[in-house]
């Protein structure tokens, strides 16, 4: 089977990226194990080219992965970063944006409010936000 190599920065980190997206975000958990790893080793870049490097002939890619509108306006988009390495052919996993609350949600449970999640350690300006959104949404 000829095919790109997944290899990983920090495999632990981003194992445990991985666990917090599984727990948190199902659907793109999902889309990222079952569509885009797939089309990966295929040697398909799928996702927004974001720099080129002609002499080592590597690409970076960022992915957006599928996420509820609310946690994105809250944290940001679910992003996966990774490099193409062509002559090698080996895709580099490099992390899955945002890394802030992804790594609290696998130390520590991370609680909701209103159907979003929210840091403990912003929680207050967290909660704010959601609420501010909902208040735009309802005029």
């Amino acid at each position: 089977m000829k095919g790109y190599v997944l290899d990983y920065v920090n495999e632990n980190e981003f194992r445990k990226l991985e666990r917090a997206l599984k727990k948190y975000n199902m659907l793109a958990y999902k889309k990222l194990n079952f569509v885009y790893y797939p089309a990966l080793r295929n040697g398909e870049a799928v996702g927004e080219l974001v720099s080129q490097n002609k002499t080592k002939h590597t690409k970076s890619y960022e992915l957006k992965l599928p996420s509820d509108k609310t946690f994105a306006q809250i944290h940001g988009e679910i992003k996966l970063h990774y490099t193409v390495y062509e002559k090698d052919e080996i895709v580099m996993l490099d992390t899955i944006s945002p890394e802030d609350i992804l790594i609290e949600g696998h130390n520590s449970e991370l609680t909701a409010y209103k159907g979003v999640m929210i840091s403990k350690e912003n929680s207050a300006k967290d909660m704010f936000k959601v609420d501010l959104l909902n208040m735009l949404q309802n005029k």
